[in-house]
């Protein structure tokens, strides 16, 4: 099979779809690895490594969409990247279809295989999604304490306090893997951190696994409304698979919360779970709403690319290698967790919750796998 690794043109987007050992585990199986020359400069690996790994070089992106079976990302396919989708064509990459319709239409047009990380599910965890998911939540307390300074716009608060001063307050909606790594880090800053959410076997666990600093409650629309408007910095991550995020808080909350207070909405890929979010990049990462800071990044761990990407495609690159040696049908029949993360092919919805997440219908997954 041809893979095409091609360069992120995401704004300020530095991760890459493969690290050159990728590319030497595909070529040593027989496979062509076609990469964009500097494809991977963001990320620390150089063309000369790609090549040594056995990739061939190539100037463009577009003589790769040409030729290449498989297409291997990060970010979803931008604008220009979506004319030169051809049919059939598989695209394995993070997608976050309920945050463009747009794109979701222009994708069923092409009649490609849109296979998305963050849909493939084993045993409900998310391999693809977690390791990404472990960098937001981490990043999103470094950035947090980064804005709480008062050069860059915040209160002039220490996360951890001194002696004598108490220390900020963290409130994380979500107890998921960006949630837990969250307060994990803001825990370790000497934050005092409350993590909210519904399932009670989760907030026994995260109970029973965090410091003294850390608690964890029932959330609802009132406990949340309670803690966002006493905290120092929110970070929302809330997510329901393949669905937009839910609207958690609204205006009214932001203007009960202390002037200069922080919000971090790790949900903006999947349209963001604040009444006044808006998608914003590194070189722009914050805005102001009603006195609260707002860092709502969809691309967050592309800040620290050689740390992503290296976490990434040692999750993606099993499935890669499916993909590449057996071709997206047989390989989705053997692997169910590569096979729920099919979301479109043959200009078909075959996702649920792509599909409900836009009133649409979906056809059957496993006939569309099934068929010959």
């Amino acid at each position: 099979m041809i893979i095409g690794v091609v360069g992120e043109i995401k704004p300020d987007e530095y991760r890459v779809g493969m690290q050159p050992s990728g590319v030497l585990q595909l070529t040593q199986a027989g496979h062509t690895v076609l990469v964009e020359r500097k494809a991977g400069l963001g990320s620390g690996f150089s063309d000369a490594t790609y090549q040594q790994a056995g990739g061939k070089l190539v100037d463009g992106a577009a003589s790769i969409f040409a030729k290449a079976d498989l297409i291997v990302k990060v970010k979803e396919p931008q604008h220009s990247e979506l004319e030169m989708i051809r049919p059939g064509q598989v695209l394995f990459t993070f997608f976050h279809f309920a945050a463009s319709e747009s794109m979701t239409r222009a994708l069923m047009d092409k009649g490609c295989v849109a296979i998305a990380y963050e849909m493939v599910r084993n045993h409900g965890r998310r391999p693809l999604l977690a390791p990404m998911s472990v960098v937001a939540g981490r990043l999103a307390v470094q950035e947090a304490a980064h804005y709480m300074t008062r050069p860059h716009g915040g209160p002039g608060r220490l996360v951890g306090g001194v002696p004598g001063i108490a220390p900020a307050r963290f409130t994380i909606i979500g107890g998921g893997v960006v949630g837990e790594q969250a307060a994990r880090m803001a825990a370790g800053l000497g934050a005092q951190v409350t993590i909210l959410d519904r399932n009670n076997q989760r907030l026994t666990q995260l109970t029973e696994m965090m410091s003294a600093n850390v608690i964890a409650v029932r959330s609802d629309p009132e406990s949340i409304r309670e803690w966002v408007i006493q905290s120092d910095v929110v970070i929302s991550s809330v997510l329901i698979t393949g669905e937009k995020a839910p609207h958690l808080i609204d205006r009214s909350m932001l203007r009960e919360m202390k002037p200069g207070s922080m919000i971090v909405d790790v949900a903006i890929d999947q349209g963001g779970s604040l009444e006044t979010s808006r998608a914003t990049t590194h070189s722009d990462p914050v805005y102001v709403e009603e006195g609260v800071i707002h860092y709502c990044v969809a691309n967050m761990p592309g800040a620290v690319p050689e740390t992503a990407t290296r976490a990434l495609t040692n999750a993606t690159m099993d499935y890669i290698q499916k993909l590449a040696d057996l071709g997206w049908k047989a390989a989705c029949q053997q692997d169910r967790s590569l096979a729920l993360g099919l979301s479109l092919a043959d200009g078909k919805v075959v996702s649920n919750a792509v599909a409900r997440g836009f009133g649409w219908s979906a056809v059957d997954r496993d006939t569309v796998i099934n068929q010959p």
